[in-house]
């Protein structure tokens, strides 16, 4: 079992840690426990959420029309939901470095875990350039005098800085961000009503559903558009999931996470839900402009809505709103994408070097080297913003439904040990809702929908679009017997399963008491209707 265990990670000079900061460092990993509830709160409510959906769901819209967009975010909305319950049981457990890469180690083999791990990280390189991409069309937009590669490299070193001023601000900085784009997605929904409505000033006729009749609610796409769209949705929903990497710096995991979980049923509801809708209705599903469309420009389908309305001015305000929801979405990928590659590279999964932190707990190397990936971007200078977009979601929507199938899968392994070796589910303290049904539909689903997710390229068949959709699906395969081959790793048996290490205690003890205290209290009704509840 010695290579289940973390090495000691290498802590850069200057960072003798006081006595009274034990705590607040973690021993495993050496990253700060900065995170306060709120924080990981408000980024699975409304954390990550940027330019993938609010931009990126206009390539959806195009792709299927209103329908297929209101379909595939809930199809996907479901297995989100899936994947977050066993996550949470899961991370509320164990909140210690490297999240469900290092539970895949524990629960199955190193091998998985490396395969898990490098497709995750490929998920968060794809997202972190496609969110440069938008924020640099943003400002080309308002400045073109300035080339591409000209505000990238600026917004580059911006954020480069930003992350190495620590874990706590960037929570701060997250919880105020994602409070603006709650507040800004609120707002758009109401014009959206008053729009369709017919209650604008010098409106001269009701918009309704317009849109649903023409271009069509599929846009003449039929199942194929509805196919198209779960591509681009399981990008969107990239990220529900990262309350799990978060948790090894947050203070008070077993409160913070189970509340965090439990948020996303109505991130799901509200953010995802409503934009689905409202996008639908308020933009046409052939307007020019959308990624998938004719046009090389990049724009949402909240600009085009604005425009549609007479509101020409009111373009400058929506890219003001998506550059706002950029800073908060770059951020984000890069504190995922570097926590990650960080937990891999000291449990030996990827160079040595990217596994250190500094005194103020930041993994210094592994923020560059993910920051890195989001030179992809400059794709955008020779395909067009539109077009480099759709590449990127494509590479990156195969590896989300392989690492939630593994999330999935790693639960039913840490079940079934669980109850191996004697451990009674009361000791747990978060329970997954419908579990063995809830997993192993999470486990289907995403394999499922991994295989079919590219079969639109096959009629017409298209090598470009074919090779995109499924490049990255025998990665996983290969990663995993590829390693397994070199370093000989083995498959645990149930008995074998190490389920003592990683738990720690809450830094705010006697208040997470408090609160545990409240959540026992529930616990003791088990009528149906109260559990489902509790998850929400």
């Amino acid at each position: 079992m010695d290579d289940l265990k973390h090495p000691t990670p290498s802590v850069g000079p200057g960072s003798n840690h006081r006595a009274g900061d034990h705590d607040a460092i973690d021993p495993e990993t050496g990253v700060k426990r900065g995170l306060k509830t709120r924080h990981l709160s408000m980024m699975a409510l409304a954390g990550i959420i940027g330019p993938g959906l609010l931009v990126g769901s206009g390539g959806a819209l195009a792709s299927g029309g209103p329908a297929s967009l209101l379909i595939g975010f809930g199809v996907i909305g479901i297995i989100a939901f899936s994947i977050m319950q066993s996550l949470g049981e899961l991370t509320t457990l164990y909140p210690s470095g490297g999240a469900f890469t290092a539970l895949a180690d524990r629960m199955v083999d190193k091998a998985f875990g490396v395969a898990v791990g490098w497709n995750y990280f490929i998920i968060w390189a794809a997202v972190l350039a496609n969110e440069y991409n938008a924020l640099s069309s943003i400002f080309v937009y308002w400045g073109p005098q300035v080339p591409l590669y000209g505000y990238f490299l600026i917004f580059w070193f911006a954020f480069l800085g930003f992350q190495m001023l620590g874990v706590a601000s960037f929570g701060e900085a997250e919880f105020w961000l994602a409070l603006i784009k709650l507040l800004g997605l609120t707002a758009y929904f109401l014009f959206a009503i008053v729009y369709a409505s017919g209650g604008l000033i010098g409106q001269k006729e009701t918009l309704g559903f317009r849109y649903w009749h023409d271009p069509g609610a599929f846009a003449g796409k039929g199942f194929r558009g509805v196919a198209a769209v779960f591509v681009f949705c399981s990008t969107f929903y990239a990220g529900v999931e990262s309350v799990a990497v978060a948790a090894t710096e947050t203070k008070n995991p077993r409160v913070a996470v189970p509340l965090a979980i439990r948020q996303v049923f109505w991130r799901i509801i509200f953010i995802y839900m409503g934009s689905a809708f409202f996008f639908g209705l308020t933009c046409p599903a052939n307007a020019d402009g959308l990624v998938n469309g004719p046009s090389r420009a990049l724009k949402s389908p909240m600009t085009i809505a604005i425009q549609n309305a007479g509101w020409y001015g009111g373009v400058n305000l929506i890219n003001a709103f998506i550059f706002i929801t950029c800073l908060s979405a770059v951020n984000s990928s890069i504190f995922i994408g570097s926590r990650t590659i960080l937990f891999m590279a000291q449990d030996g999964k990827a160079p040595k070097f990217l596994g250190y932190t500094n005194g103020m707990g930041v993994p210094v190397f592994a923020v560059i080297f993910t920051n890195l990936f989001g030179a992809l971007a400059m794709m955008n200078i020779s395909t067009g913003a539109s077009k480099a977009y759709g590449y990127i979601v494509n590479l990156s929507g195969v590896s989300t439904f392989l690492v939630w199938g593994a999330i999935s899968f790693i639960h039913i392994r840490f079940r079934q040990a669980w109850s191996k070796q004697h451990r009674s589910v009361d000791e747990l303290p978060f329970k997954s809702f419908a579990y063995p049904w809830n997993a192993y539909f999470g486990l289907a689903a995403n394999v499922f929908l991994a295989l079919v997710q590219g079969w639109t390229t096959l009629s017409p068949f298209t090598a470009g679009t074919f090779v995109d959709a499924y490049i990255l699906l025998p990665l996983f395969p290969i990663i995993y017997f590829g390693y397994k081959f070199i370093y000989k790793t083995r498959y645990w048996r149930l008995s074998e399963i190490d389920l003592d290490s990683g738990q720690r205690q809450d830094m705010d003890f006697s208040s997470s008491q408090e609160d545990l205290h409240d959540h026992d209290a529930e616990k003791q009704k088990p009528a149906f209707g109260k559990r489902l509840m509790m998850n929400f």
